[in-house]
Parts: C-alpha cells; sequence; structure tokens
C-alpha cells in the first residue's frame, strides 16, 4: 500500500508548513483534496464504516469513494485503511463493517488480519472488549443504523474529595473541598518501567495520603489516569507495559478496587485522562461540544458531547493517524507512522530537538528533558522556539482533522508540553493553521489554553470531581 499511500499523501500540501518536518502530510489536507476528486470524477459510489463495541452500541461513518473502476479509485485504499484506523481509536470496536466497493473491504480485513499491517490494533481491540477482532464486507445499504450511548460523569463539587492524573513521567494530585483546591502537587515517577505491582500501588496511595493531610476527611477519589479503564478496571495502559500478563491480569486490573478498599470503600471513579481533560475544559468554559487534547509524555484526548455528556468512545487520539506521510515518525509501540504519539506530546519535542540541533544529556529523563528544551525557549534559542512553532503547525491540522469526527465548539490543548512560552506559541501557530487554511472552521471553533496552574494539574482538580457522594 506505500506507493498508494503516498499518492494520497501527495494531495497535502500544507500552507503552513511546521519548519522542522518538511514531508509533512496533514491528514485533513489529504482527506479534503480526495473528497473533491471523488465528487469531481462522476463516479463516485457510497462508503459506510460501523464499529461495534462490547456493549452493543454502534458508530456509523458515512462518506464516499471511488467507483472501483474510475480513475483514481486506487486511492480508495489508503484513504479507507487511514479511515478505519482512525475510527478504530477515536470510538473503537471489535467488529468493523465496511459497506462499499468489495475491494475495499477485502483490503481492511486483509490489513488487520493476525499478521497482517495492523495486527497491534486487532489485537487491541480484541483485548479491550474481550471478543475475537472481525471484519465484516457488505453493501453501503446494508450497514447497521447507528447506535450510540452517553452518560453523565463528572461535575460533583460538593464534599472533601483527592483527584488525581497519572502520566507516564509525573503523577499529580490534588485534595479539594467544595469545589475550591486548598492543595496540589505534582511529583516525577517512572510506572512505565515497573513491573511489579506494588511499585503503582504505593505511588498512587503516596499521592492520595499527601493530599489527605489537608482535608478534615475524605469523601470521594477520582482519578484520571492513560489508558482504557472498564469499571475502574484497567484493560490496556502504558503505564502498566512493564507488568507480565499474567500480573497484570491478577493484580493490575484490581489495581483500583484495592485502592478504594484502602480508603474505606469511598466513591472512587477512574476514567481516561482524556475524558478529564474534556471535563475540566467544558467545566472552565461553562459549555459543551469540547474536546480536550493533553499533550503529556504520550498524547490524551476527551470529548465531551453537544449536551454536556461523555461518549463510550476510546478517544485514544494517540494511536490516531494525523500525517500520511508513508515515511512519516514511527510509534514505538504499535509500529504505526504518523499517528498522534509523535506529534502531540513529549516525544515530538525530544524527536525535533534532535532535528533542530539541540542536544540533551542522555542522563535525563523525560520531565527533566522537556524543562531543558523550555528553559532553552525562555532563553531566546530559536533552535527551541522551532519546536513548539512545529507542534502548533501539528495541532491546527490535527483539528481541523478532529472536526470531521466530532462536533466541536471548544478545543482545550494542555499537558505539561504546553507549560511556559511553548504553550502560548503552539496556540498562536494552530490558530494561524485554521485562518489561512480553515477559515470556516476558524469561525467556528475556539483553541484554548488554560492558565498555567490548570495546564498542569487541572486535570487533577478535574477528576475530584468524578465520583457522586
Amino acid at each position: 500500500m506505500g506507493k498508494h499511500l503516498e499518492k494520497l499523501a501527495a494531495l497535502a500540501k500544507p500552507a503552513v508548513a511546521p519548519p522542522l518536518q518538511e514531508r509533512f502530510a496533514p491528514a485533513a489536507l489529504a482527506n479534503r483534496a480526495y473528497r473533491e476528486r471523488v465528487r469531481a470524477c462522476g463516479r463516485a459510489v457510497p462508503l459506510a464504516i460501523a464499529l461495534e463495541r462490547g456493549d452493543g452500541s454502534v458508530s456509523v461513518y458515512r462518506t464516499e469513494c471511488f467507483d472501483e473502476r474510475a480513475n483514481g479509485a486506487e486511492l480508495n485504499l489508503p484513504y479507507a485503511e487511514r479511515l478505519v484506523k482512525f475510527l478504530l481509536w477515536q470510538r473503537g470496536g471489535w467488529r468493523v463493517i465496511v459497506g462499499g466497493p468489495r475491494s475495499i473491504g477485502e483490503h481492511i480485513r486483509d490489513v488487520y488480519a493476525p499478521r497482517g499491517a495492523r495486527a497491534f490494533d486487532s489485537d487491541f481491540m480484541a483485548g479491550v472488549y474481550e471478543h475475537p477482532f472481525s471484519v465484516e464486507i457488505t453493501d453501503a445499504d446494508k450497514v447497521p443504523e447507528p447506535c450510540e450511548s452517553t452518560l453523565r460523569l463528572g461535575g460533583h463539587l460538593e464534599g472533601c474529595r483527592i483527584g488525581f492524573d497519572l502520566g507516564a513521567t509525573d503523577r499529580k494530585v490534588a485534595a479539594v473541598i467544595d469545589g475550591e483546591t486548598v492543595y496540589a502537587e505534582e511529583e516525577v515517577w517512572d510506572p512505565c518501567h515497573a513491573s511489579d505491582p506494588s511499585y503503582h500501588f504505593h505511588e498512587i496511595n503516596a499521592a492520595l495520603k499527601s493530599a489527605a493531610k489537608y482535608l478534615p476527611r475524605v469523601e470521594a477519589i477520582g482519578g484520571s489516569a492513560a489508558g482504557v479503564y472498564i469499571n475502574n478496571r484497567p484493560r490496556v495502559a502504558s503505564l502498566f507495559r512493564a507488568v507480565p500478563k499474567d500480573v497484570f491480569d491478577a493484580k493490575i486490573t484490581r489495581l483500583f478496587l484495592d485502592l478504594q478498599e484502602a480508603w474505606g470503600g469511598v466513591p472512587f471513579v477512574v476514567v481516561n485522562d482524556g475524558e478529564v481533560a474534556a471535563l475540566a475544559g467544558a467545566r472552565s468554559l461553562d459549555d459543551h461540544a469540547v474536546l480536550g487534547i493533553a499533550l503529556g509524555s504520550s498524547q490524551a484526548g476527551g470529548y465531551v458531547t453537544e449536551t454536556g455528556k461523555i461518549t463510550n468512545w476510546l478517544n485514544e487520539l494517540a494511536f490516531a493517524p494525523v500525517d500520511y506521510d508513508p515515511m512519516a515518525p514511527q510509534d514505538e509501540w504499535s509500529g504505526d507512522r504518523g499517528v498522534g504519539a509523535q506529534y502531540f506530546s513529549q516525544q515530538a519535542v525530544f524527536r525535533m530537538a534532535r532535528q533542530a540541533g539541540l542536544e540533551l544529556a542522555e542522563s535525563l529523563g523525560p520531565a527533566e528533558g522537556l524543562k531543558a528544551v523550555q528553559e532553552k525557549l525562555d532563553a531566546g534559542d530559536e533552535r527551541a522556539r522551532r519546536i513548539f512553532e512545529s507542534i502548533g503547525c501539528f495541532v491546527g491540522y490535527g483539528v481541523a482533522h478532529y472536526s470531521e469526527f466530532y462536533t466541536l465548539r471548544h478545543v482545550l490543548v494542555l499537558g505539561r508540553v504546553t507549560s511556559g512560552e511553548g504553550g502560548s506559541i503552539i496556540l498562536h501557530q494552530a490558530q494561524e493553521v485554521l485562518r489561512q487554511e480553515f477559515a470556516e472552521l476558524a469561525g467556528r471553533i475556539a483553541l484554548h489554553l488554560p492558565d498555567e496552574s490548570s495546564r498542569r494539574v487541572g486535570q487533577a482538580v478535574a477528576a475530584a470531581s468524578l465520583p457522586e457522594l
């Protein structure tokens, strides 16, 4: 598929190019150009993708593609493959139904086969939903109707609460009394290399104890963490990647249940960190239709609907493609190229630091390395500035791409990467991308950068509001 993806990527010519990634081929531009060619060819046919999740809910995305005999039909395969990839990590699903030209369905079935190029993705989805992954092929008009489910979560401010946020390089905790933050801290930790579950238990418990000192009592605990959590049980999470599977199944799946028991059984809720980022944004903006993007050790995403609810979608945008360049940076975990984790994270900063000629000491951990780059930016180093300008370009084109899959009025950009002057540079550059390339979106979607405190510990505070007393 490489040569066909190259052709699709060639349709994307950014007007605002990232200074440190010349080959950047934004998915938003490539998809827009593809659809324009499909409409212009006079031989467009429907394409529908349905994804079924564990509770029976179904998401459906409908678009058009080339008739198999039309000029340009070779672009159908890379377009559909990148589309399905995005939908899987945005919506989630153990069953994919492809309605449209049979060649597209067969291609999707091949790449998501056990030994296919996207075997990581199909294995991941099977693990999340505890069901064998499958791809079914049908006609576009036979794809089932959508059946979505949402729930209202968060916004509970009464009482004495603790909120925590677990990232791959730091853990944050906040003590909250009737909606007012009385204590917040941020500590460096290294969960991704810890194979002993007791490390995770004791580190999180230590954070909770530090916050509890500032409360007369603890009535509820809410947490956000990278990964997929169902009923407070981790299903798949990079934080625990060093834990052997048998130990993960025996211990980590009970981690937060054990913590709840240690704290006397108080109401205890843990959800994906991206969802909490979106909830934090909706609360601070007093509005809905909010997408939260957290630029931390990896990328987290979360969404609050137009009605103020969260979905049961995955919103794991770290694995969702945003760059169609076949030679785009490769994600070390999934093996795929051009996905969000390499563009909206500390990983992006370190990757481009090398390209910019900034040498970082190998002894520095991720948190210290990011701080070193930010200090160079504060000192006026133009090499550091180009890093954050590039990330701003990625954010701008990324927001345009996300708008195809979410109804948006606001996008909240936060996380450790946005601390300091870098955050302002990212926001300015992203707004410039929307102004020049997507004028309609620029007038409809507002980009927001929280204040410095909210950027760093805002998710922990919002997480405190998750449980209902």
